[in-house]
């Protein structure tokens, strides 16, 4: 297996403050390797200094020779007045420019240019990855390819940027948080993608379920150093809790022998002295093992929830539009004590306008929303709070409150707080300016939730935020005595804690669907399956209305000749694993493998079916 990177004892710190130390791992060709941690711990830093745009205090990265690197970081560096397309095709290589000549010609409908961008396409061989690169710019929703940078949103910038390091042929692609102002559907083809693909990966994210479908191993970084783990994210749990047990055990171990060892060291200098030197400077070894802090999360957390009376939250007929388009029309629910909902749909569908008017930070054009005497809402908004980079963490709490209640009949003060939400002494008089995103979010919500609300609205919450946090935060919400209603990105996050969505559709319209994201799912590949049977049997009116003429040229009779050999071939291979399967001959996991082959297989004949259909339609006009 051919190695492409070599990490070999990297350290970094910053002042006092130690990120990492002494990690070392390796990546291989088409190995996927994600890295987990703590928010604070350097994982962003760790592949800033691979990526060469840091250094480390030390240790070295090595690479094979002309190994090159596609980087998406958290906060991509553009050129405000570059056009999209130049943005995406920014390398200098002979096939980028020819697309991007190509490009260029259709948008200029200059007959004369676009026959020889064809020709240049022709004799490249360019189409196929002009295709791949059409594929991702349109599921990632970058349609105009000439905006400027400048005029885009943020998260627009960020899939854009997302696009770029997809489309990059690098051999190793480096992903910091890549799920971060996508919406659901992104995801889903982002981890299909990145699955099939024969990549080399090295990425950092908090969302599970990409952790368990696309690694194949995980590295888990802490101050000490870095524990590997050959496996995806369920067998990194499983695992990982075998050590921790294991090292509990050594320490409680250490800890007998302490004791032990500390009645000898504690007898008269005279008798220490006639003793082999060896033991004294065992006991320094023994104390500092039996004195270890893991940093496991034991206790849970528990904040006070004011009283819920028994009316919470009537929406009723409630519209929304801004100018022409339709946000929300007609939406009625009658919020019910204790329900958790999430919220699910595109970007740009609604979702935070329907946060604002429930909690009547924005009117509804038509309808009325009518909250019960009770209700105290805990809103915690995507845009976060704004502070003056120059306060203190502890200054922001005692700011809200000296003493905080929490539990059955307790209190904290505004350091204990802190320290409560895994904030350690000596980090509580850090500037906000100090604190990494994911230390800023969890300092937020401890804002948010010191309020004692019973009626929790969060807006995307898990951003930026580690997993050891979201599992304390997932059993708070589980056990939280209130209403719950999420807009999240994260799939385990939303499986584990709502029980009912609001999903928002096109021009406004909202549905209500019993069950959580990942019922919805299932319900929703069905539905297309069914309409991609329907389209099948027959062939809409529809489909023959006027629209623009497309010509079979090149391109389109080579795509057509490849399909035509391998729609027989997939064929074939169903026909063998349908064969495999039910010869009784395969144990429980290899079942389980061949059942998700099988799936895969069929959609993919139903892709290259519907496609051969389009494309022998194109043939015969």
């Amino acid at each position: 297996m051919i190695n492409l990177l070599q990490v070999e004892n990297l350290s970094k710190a910053f002042g006092e403050n130690l990120l990492f130390e002494n990690v070392t791992f390796g990546l291989h060709q088409e190995q996927k390797i994600a890295l987990i941690a703590r928010n604070g711990t350097g994982k962003s830093t760790l592949l800033n200094i691979i990526a060469g745009k840091d250094i480390a205090d030390t240790g070295k990265v090595s690479f094979r020779k002309d190994t090159s690197i596609a980087f998406l970081e958290q906060n991509p560096v553009y050129n405000p007045n570059d056009q999209i397309l130049d943005h995406v095709f920014y390398r200098s290589d002979n096939i980028s420019k020819i697309i991007r000549n190509y490009e260029k010609a259709i948008n200029g409908n200059d007959s004369a240019k676009i026959q020889t961008a064809i020709e240049q396409m022709d004799a490249a061989d360019a189409w196929d990855y002009e295709q791949k690169i059409k594929e991702i710019l349109d599921k990632l929703k970058i349609k105009d390819f000439y905006r400027t940078m400048g005029t885009l949103s943020g998260g627009e910038r960020r899939r854009v940027a997302l696009a770029t390091t997809l489309i990059d042929k690098a051999d190793i692609i480096m992903l910091d948080e890549p799920t971060n102002h996508l919406d659901l559907e992104m995801i889903d083809w982002l981890e299909k993608f990145l699955k099939n693909e024969k990549i080399s990966l090295l990425m950092v994210t908090h969302d599970r379920y990409f952790l368990d479908n696309v690694c194949d191993e995980i590295i888990e970084l802490n101050r000490e150093g870095s524990y590997r783990y050959k496996g995806n994210y369920q067998y990194y749990v499983e695992k990982r809790a075998e050590r921790m047990q294991q090292m509990l055990a050594e320490t409680e171990k250490a800890k007998n022998l302490y004791r032990k060892e500390l009645e000898w060291m504690r007898r008269m200098p005279q008798a220490r002295a006639t003793k082999a030197k060896y033991r004294i400077d065992n006991f320094y070894k023994i104390k500092e093992k039996a004195q270890q802090n893991h940093g496991e999360q034991t206790q849970k957390l528990e904040i006070n929830t004011a009283r819920l009376g028994k009316k919470i939250l009537d929406v009723l007929n409630i519209s929304k539009s801004f100018g022409e388009q339709k946000i929300i029309d007609n939406f009625t629910h009658k919020f019910g004590r204790k329900e958790k909902i999430g919220i699910v749909g595109p970007n740009g569908s609604g979702k935070s306008t329907f946060l604002n008017i429930i909690t009547g930070n924005l009117a509804p054009d038509t309808g009325t929303v009518d909250k019960g005497q009770t209700v105290v809402f805990g809103y915690y908004t995507q845009t976060g709070f704004n502070l003056d980079e120059d306060k203190r963490m502890i200054e922001v709490i005692k700011e809200i409150s000296e003493i905080i209640p929490v539990g059955k009949n307790s209190k904290l003060s505004a350091a204990q707080f802190l320290e409560y939400f895994q904030f350690p002494k000596e980090k509580h008089y850090n500037y906000i300016s100090k604190l990494s995103g994911g230390e800023r979010k969890r300092l937020y919500l401890m804002t948010v939730l010191m309020k004692n609300p019973n009626f929790l609205i969060l807006d995307e919450p898990t951003n930026d935020f580690d997993i050891q946090t979201l599992n304390v935060l997932e059993e708070y919400l589980k056990n939280f005595d209130g209403n719950v209603l999420i807009v999240s990105h994260d799939r385990f996050f939303m499986d584990k804690i709502v029980e009912q969505l609001f999903v928002f559709e096109k021009n406004g319209k909202i549905f209500s669907f019993p069950g959580n994201y990942a019922d919805f799912r299932d319900y929703k590949a069905l539905k297309e399956r069914e309409e991609r049977k329907q389209q099948k049997k027959e062939k809409p009116i529809a489909e023959k209305k006027p629209r623009e003429k497309k010509k079979f040229g090149y391109k389109e009779q080579k795509e057509f000749q490849e399909l035509e050999a391998l729609l027989p071939e997939l064929e074939n291979k169903k026909t063998e694993l349908e064969d495999l399967m039910n010869s009784g001959t395969l144990n429980d996991d290899e079942l389980r493998q061949k059942s998700e082959e099988y799936s895969k297989l069929i959609e993919e004949i139903d892709e290259k079916e519907m496609r051969w259909l389009e494309l022998s339609e194109l043939q015969n006009e």
